[in-house]
């Protein structure tokens, strides 16, 4: 996200938005207060305070519909601050990181009811402002009841005691290819490099806590130097590039042995490893992100013509993370059934063209699967946003 203003808009469901504002600059975000631009015309405005003393402090006349509230950090720290429902707690909009005496409007569409803002001061417990009531007609837009890190951490638990049942599997398929390329049997090699590298990627969900490993385990040759005789590319991509370019067993040797290796030290670190609770809901979306940006573009092929057989073993990575967060997502995110569509539609057109190179589909047939592909990323969006941690105290 660019720095200043930002107003993200992100759907949740029955054909509506949650407006979200925030800024990925820090504490600095926002216009000074006494300069912010009315960048949605046409929209009744109102200035709100936002500080340990004066919570909410401004909103005199409350109204329903879509509107803007110009919230202005009136202390003397950082601070975030929510809109939400009075009665159920439920997040309607909020900012992040709002620097002191600077302002960010919040886009929100309020229903009848009763509302306050929540006001959580950097390094001060939270302050909760007046209960407004609201009238009028027409309906508000989507609220999300928070997430919290205590909410996360079962699901987390569970995600990485998956992976370290998974991990033996790899490992001794790993095994099973450095054996064919120690023997020399590069043929039986071909064969067991994709069982391996589909075990790998299968734990897409964690990949962000593999650190180096990962770029070791499945590097690709982005960003080296020396491209592919870079000693720097490593692991499954560099022996797929070997055993389909008609390298000598005496040269991808080492390559396997450093793969076996590698995921032995994946495997015994793997067991002190703590996962970032807010790592699943966002690798829920970002797996068929990756998926799209160098699978279905065939960007990650060095031979094999693996890619779509790649998608699927991500959309499998992409269900499980879905399946244990599912506890949580079912009472915050009407849009879950079209979620599960999704995923269907996109595991149905990948059995359908089955294991074939992508350069071997028409033009119809990439179009079909950008397309199905295009519509799970729109839909798992939300997922990140419903899963982000806010603080409630």
């Amino acid at each position: 996200m660019a720095a200043g203003s930002v107003v993200a808009i992100v759907a949740v469901g029955g054909g509506t938005a949650f407006w979200v504002s925030g800024s990925g600059s820090g504490s600095g975000g926002g216009k000074p207060a006494a300069s912010v631009d009315d960048g949605y015309p046409g929209l009744p405005h109102t200035t709100v305070q936002v500080s340990p003393g004066g919570c909410g402090a401004g909103w005199t006349h409350p109204q329903a519909g879509l509107q803007v509230f110009d919230v202005t950090n009136t202390g003397v720290g950082s601070e975030e601050a929510y809109v939400k429902d009075a009665t159920t707690g439920a997040v309607l909009g909020e900012v992040e990181n709002l620097a002191p005496g600077m302002s960010r409007p919040m886009v929100v569409r309020l229903a009848a009811g009763s509302y306050a803002f929540l006001c959580l001061p950097q390094d001060v417990e939270a302050v909760t402002g007046p209960t407004v009531k609201v009238t009028g007609s027409g309906s508000g837009g989507p609220a999300v009841l928070p997430v919290t890190q205590h909410d996360l951490t079962p699901p987390t638990l569970a995600y990485q005691t998956w992976v370290a049942g998974q991990l033996p599997g790899l490992a001794a398929a790993v095994d099973t290819l450095r054996a064919a390329v120690d023997r020399g049997d590069l043929a039986a090699a071909r064969g067991a490099w994709l069982p391996a590298h589909l075990a790998y990627e299968r734990l897409g969900a964690a990949y962000g806590t593999f650190g180096d490993l990962d770029g070791s385990i499945n590097g690709t040759t982005k960003g080296l130097p020396g491209g592919l005789t870079d000693p720097g590319f490593t692991g499954f991509h560099r022996l797929e590039y070997g055993l389909w370019h008609g390298q000598s067993a005496a040269v991808l040797k080492p390559v396997a042995a450093r793969l076996a290796a590698d995921v032995a030290s994946l495997r015994k670190q793997w067991a002190s490893e703590q996962m970032d609770p807010l790592d699943l809901g966002l690798r829920a979306h970002e797996i068929v992100e990756n998926t799209i940006q160098f699978e279905l573009t065939a960007r990650t092929d060095y031979g094999s013509g693996s890619n779509l057989a790649t998608a699927r073993a991500n959309l499998q990575g992409t269900a499980e993370a879905l399946k244990l967060l599912r506890p949580l997502l079912v009472p915050r995110m009407p849009s879950l059934p079209r979620i599960d569509a999704a995923m269907k539609a996109a595991s149905d057109e990948l059995s359908k063209l089955g294991g074939v190179p992508l350069a071997a589909l028409s033009t119809g047939d990439r179009e079909r699967l950008n397309a199905v592909f295009g519509d799970l990323v729109t839909e798992l969006a939300p997922v990140a946003a419903v899963c982000d941690v806010r603080r409630t105290s």
